[in-house]
């Protein structure tokens, strides 16, 4: 499990081609990747990948045909800065809310607006995942953990504090970019609850 706090983003060094898929290799050593351990889950653009190959000046990552086809991952290249987070440890604060790491689709930037210092941008998701979205609500755009501003349709907005700004790759995103989804577990949870009971 993840919070979507982002400290760090990385860069990716390499991809190299797979039999099905890509290992990626990305350079973050302000993370200090010697700390974790081989096989430990981070969340690399909002997707839980395994860390490989841990050396200190980053990791690498294995990247399945799927994953490649189903996020923002595969239109990644060498040179491109990717949010990071390792998992949650026992202890840890929860700052943001609970991101399991596992994308739910891919949302749009179709507007950008400056607002004082801080910057809102609103997004289009597929019709599918429109209903997930609740004013005041969380949602976790790769990988941050944010707040929803207000819903129209299937789109939304988020109102970007001039730190995340900086330190996230929000901050390079120009309308058209698209970027991975993950709702809220408890709105995914709920949901089913009222599925099965013939509610929703």
């Amino acid at each position: 499990m993840f919070t979507g706090i982002i400290h760090s983003a990385g860069t990716i060094a390499e991809i190299r081609p797979l039999e099905a898929g890509q290992r990626m290799r990305i350079l973050c050593p302000e993370l200090e990747p010697l700390l974790w351990r081989e096989g430990d889950s981070v969340a690399v653009a909002g997707c839980c990948l395994t860390a490989l190959a841990l050396d200190a000046e980053g990791f690498s990552a294995d990247l399945s045909a799927e994953t490649l086809a189903r996020t923002s991952l595969g239109a990644l290249r060498q040179g491109h800065r990717v949010n990071l987070e390792p998992a949650m440890a026992v202890g840890d604060r929860l700052g943001g809310h609970l991101v399991s790491g596992h994308v739910d689709g891919l949302a749009e930037l179709v507007h950008l607006q400056p607002v004082g210092e801080s910057h809102l941008l609103r997004f289009r998701v597929p019709d599918r995942l429109a209903r997930f979205m609740a004013e005041k609500g969380s949602v976790t755009l790769d990988g941050v953990s944010l707040t929803v501003n207000d819903v129209e349709g299937s789109e939304f907005d988020v109102n970007i504090i001039p730190h995340t700004w900086e330190v996230t790759t929000l901050g390079q995103l120009t309308p058209g970019d698209r970027v991975n989804l993950e709702i809220d577990l408890l709105a995914r949870y709920l949901d089913r609850l009222l599925t099965e009971r013939g509610i929703a």
